[in-house]
């Protein structure tokens, strides 16, 4: 490829809506343009690394026994009735009526198209266990498109799905798709993702892990032990907090006049949020019943894990007068009985704290909630803190890092076999349900992931595996015969030797070329010019400047490709 007839402008500047740093160097660099919010368009730079990106794919999916088949983008909404997902699922799903008034969805996964192509073909036990994936456009209206591909509303994503006779063989499985995302990722240049306990969500199941490339901008919180190495989405976490024993004091009513958040609360009284409760108010999306939250003061709702433990959707509450709560005085004694309460761990081992007495300008002091309100369900739905207690080996070892998911499998059980009724013959002549895993990796924001952590100020480095291409020659002053003929010759024997070769053959200045070949970011350059040709060799430099040496012409292919297998195999996972 000659950078000549390359489509796609290179630019010094990004525009002000790239926030952070592979937005920037993708747009400058001419790999993406936005077609609309959340909708971009690659050029030939972003395909050849979706392309490289895809092939690892495949080759690791069809290495641990896939078949790599394609499901429709656009699928009929009764497919997503008989799951029960066409209806639970809120506007991420883009529905719609074709021209004779069906309804339509666009696929933002591919549960149902999976089932619905398997069932008839997997009528006996004797058919499993197997594995079909895909690597296809998906559409998902996500209200909170950002970071160019690293949070998108149309992508494309390797999804897979394998179908089993039992939970044993499901495990089985699930361990062997673990190592095999721990190559991928390690043959595409992050092995320093890390795979995480995660919160199933709208997917059901089980057991879920996502994978994590840990960076300060990532979207994700992620908890993680250092000690033992716990790790898990904050989503999922546990949050455990000690809590010093206090003395038991008899339930007093103080006037708080105007007094109404933890902090104004607790300096009027001059105590520490640790020893107050905190009520934080939803309401069910359903019927807008409202749930009040208790836990320790200093601490933060986990939204996730208090959809899960009440079984519904919900929003911030707002609030009205025929609630008959009193807003910041809102306690746990002396509440309606019709508003669903739910009582944090946290709130456990308290023996004395402080909480509102549901009066207007009062709170209570020494509450204790074994004697005031009796027995209590308790159950965890704080958020995991720093310097929290590390649940696996019990150390104050918590810590708090910021992650991009790229990568997520799951233990589906039967929710989707059961509820689309596949079912399969088995050896005792009894009908069952098979087990079901899924497995998904987003192609672009895989890239995206990739330049974030992999970058200098000057543009992307990518890793060999998945670069645009494997060497970058720029030839300088190409009005210059020798340095012409020199560049020509070296083109074609690159590409003779199968080497993927860009060449910059423009006649520009040096400034402007080095610093477009930094937004290419291709690993390895080869510079040409009447400099290097007067000592008789070319320049042979790394992208990330680990090595810069002078060549003989005539040395550079051999070289070249010896770089190109040194810099594979450091990325080439042991079997």
């Amino acid at each position: 490829m000659k950078v000549s007839t390359l489509l796609g402008e290179r630019f010094k500047k990004a525009p002000g809506d790239c926030t952070i740093d592979s937005h920037a160097f993708m747009v400058r660099g001419g790999y993406i343009k936005s077609v609309g919010t959340g909708v971009f368009s690659l050029y030939q730079p972003a395909k050849r690394i979706t392309k490289k990106i895809e092939n690892i794919l495949r080759e690791e999916m069809d290495r641990i026994d896939g078949q790599e088949v394609m499901f429709p983008v656009v699928m009929p909404g009764s497919l997503w009735q008989e799951s029960g997902r066409f209806d639970s699922i809120g506007s991420e799903l883009l529905r719609f009526k074709d021209r004779n008034g069906m309804d339509m969805v666009l696929g933002m996964t591919h549960e149902e198209a999976a089932v619905q192509l398997a069932r008839d073909a997997a009528g006996s036990y004797t058919k499993y266990p197997f594995m079909i994936y895909q690597i296809q456009t998906k559409f998902r209206d996500e209200p909170r498109s950002r970071g160019g591909l690293i949070r998108t509303r149309e992508f494309t994503m390797k999804d897979a799905y394998s179908f089993h006779t039992s939970q044993e063989d499901l495990e089985r499985y699930y361990k062997i798709a673990y190592r095999s995302y721990e190559r991928i990722f390690t043959r595409c240049g992050i092995p320093q993702v890390v795979a995480v306990k995660s919160d199933s969500g709208m997917m059901g199941g089980r057991v879920s892990h996502e994978f994590m490339l840990l960076t300060d901008i990532g979207e994700d919180t992620i908890v993680i032990c250092p000690d033992c190495g716990y790790r898990s989405n904050s989503e999922a976490a546990d949050s455990i907090v000690h809590n010093e024993p206090t003395e038991i004091r008899p339930l007093e009513e103080v006037h708080t006049p105007n007094y109404k958040t933890i902090e104004e609360v607790c300096g009027f009284l001059h105590t520490n949020p640790v020893n107050s409760c905190k009520a934080v108010l939803y309401q069910r999306n359903a019927d807008d019943s409202l749930v009040i939250v208790f836990l320790r003061g200093d601490l933060e709702v986990n939204e996730t894990k208090l959809r899960n433990h009440i079984k519904a959707e919900v929003h911030a509450a707002v609030v009205t007068d025929n609630m008959g709560i009193c807003p910041g005085f809102i306690g746990p004694k002396g509440l309606p009985s019709n508003i669903t309460v739910v009582y944090d761990e946290s709130l456990k081992t308290m023996n004395s704290f402080v909480a509102g007495a549901n009066k207007v300008d009062y709170h209570y002091v020494g509450m204790n909630i074994a004697r005031d309100l009796g027995e209590v369900e308790f159950v965890s739905v704080a958020k995991a803190v720093e310097g929290g207690i590390c649940p696996v080996c019990g150390k104050h070892s918590i810590t708090i890092k910021r992650g991009i998911e790229v990568g997520n499998i799951f233990q589906l059980g039967t929710k989707y076999t059961e509820s689309m009724n596949m079912q399969y013959l088995d050896s005792d002549n009894t009908l069952k349900y098979p087990i079901m895993g899924c497995y998904g990796i987003g192609v672009g924001r895989m890239m995206a992931s990739i330049c974030e952590v992999s970058h200098d100020k000057f543009g992307p480095i990518w890793p060999i595996t998945i670069a645009p291409w494997q060497v970058h020659l720029c030839a300088l002053r190409t009005d210059n015969e020798e340095v012409r003929k020199v560049a020509d010759e070296l083109y074609a024997a690159l590409q003779r030797a199968g080497v993927e070769v860009i060449f910059d053959d423009r006649s520009i200045s040096a400034g402007v070329m080095f610093s477009d070949a930094d937004l290419l970011g291709v690993p390895l350059r080869v510079v040409v010019s009447p400099r290097t040709l007067e000592r008789g060799a070319v320049e042979f430099s790394a992208r990330d400047k680990s090595f810069s040496e002078d060549l003989k012409p005539e040395e550079v292919v051999e070289n070249a490709k010896r770089k190109i297998a040194e810099m594979t195999a450091a990325l080439t996972p042991e079997d």
